[in-house]
């Protein structure tokens, strides 16, 4: 659901859209500007804890977080050069090269996809090879959806387009969900409806999520400026691991509609995403993981074979 009305979004924005550091300016800072995937919310606690920390005014830039919404265009904002850098999903760079849109992924602080359908406790649904005989609120827009549609038989399960509203899911238990693990199941609860959040990850569809993106031609001309940026972030990012209440705090003052339970909890949840595979937080991206993913899609035919090479780059750490 990823709470929101559309007044809200509007509102949001038009007040968002100067929100820009609040850390005293030092004249001489290179100003540079972050376009969220949507509207502030923990999944984006390390960048802005980078920019209330001061760790981007310590590498010389003026920061700018800029709110996405529904449908927010970061990809072709940040390779037509209108943004500086953005934030989107490993999947969904590769489908922007797909269409010549020449954006690089530099860091990923979510090393596992949040992605996930919900489904009613009650149901005794636990697992997706269980996934019967529900309707299913689910986008159609590529790849995840495409990825369930191929793997799952999908038994007595009637699919409809998810509105991002969790109205009909807490008043049927025979409704499933697409959702965020960060988000959907905290909301329910608040209702007092009990989940169990089935993870795409688990399915084998695990992109990297959250991923800090840049053009091609920002990476070429002006790589001391990704390097600069992708280390505060790094460093905010450590910081909101630890401690999330000044990030949560100021979430709120610009996004009010958002409950700092919901943000607490979904910093409980974004937090195992965050670790790799030894319990590190390195914001690094194995070149096996996107050849997988690359792999994937390209047997859904969604991109042509190899455009993964092109599509990351690990500023520390491998890359193919």
């Amino acid at each position: 659901m990823r709470i929101f009305s559309f007044t809200m979004v509007l509102l949001l924005i038009i007040s968002l859209c100067s929100c820009s550091s609040p850390v005293t300016e030092t004249a001489g800072d290179q100003k540079v500007t972050l376009a969220l995937n949507w509207l502030p919310e923990a999944e984006h606690g390390g960048f802005y804890a980078a920019l209330l920390n001061g760790d981007y005014k310590k590498e010389g830039l003026e920061v700018e977080i800029l709110p996405g919404g529904p449908d927010s265009p970061v990809i072709q904002r940040v390779a037509t050069g209108r943004v500086d850098f953005g934030i989107s999903n490993a999947d969904r760079i590769l489908l922007g090269r797909a269409q010549q849109a020449p954006v690089v992924g530099v860091f990923a602080p979510l090393q596992h996809s949040p992605r996930c359908i919900v489904v009613h406790k009650s149901s005794g649904i636990e697992s997706f090879d269980q996934l019967k005989n529900v309707t299913l609120a689910m986008s159609d827009a590529p790849a995840f959806s495409h990825y369930l549609r191929e793997k799952l038989p999908l038994e007595g399960v009637k699919i409809v387009r998810s509105t991002g509203s969790l109205s009909q899911f807490l008043q049927d238990p025979a409704f499933a969900q697409q959702g965020y693990v960060f988000s959907e199941p905290i909301v329910a609860q608040k209702q007092g409806i009990e989940t169990n959040s089935l993870l795409l990850s688990e399915l084998g569809f695990d992109p990297y999520s959250s991923v800090l993106i840049v053009s091609e031609k920002t990476l070429s001309e002006q790589p001391e400026l990704v390097e600069k940026f992708v280390r505060a972030s790094m460093a905010g990012w450590k910081t909101y691991l630890e401690n999330s209440d000044t990030v949560h705090e100021y979430i709120q003052t610009i996004n009010p509609e958002m409950p700092r339970d919901v943000l607490d909890g979904g910093m409980e949840a974004l937090r195992k995403l965050c670790r790799n595979a030894d319990g590190e937080f390195t914001g690094e991206m194995d070149p096996e993981r996107w050849k997988t993913l690359s792999s994937q899609m390209e047997e859904l035919k969604l991109i042509e074979t190899g455009l993964y090479k092109k599509a990351y780059v690990n500023l520390s750490g491998p890359s193919e």
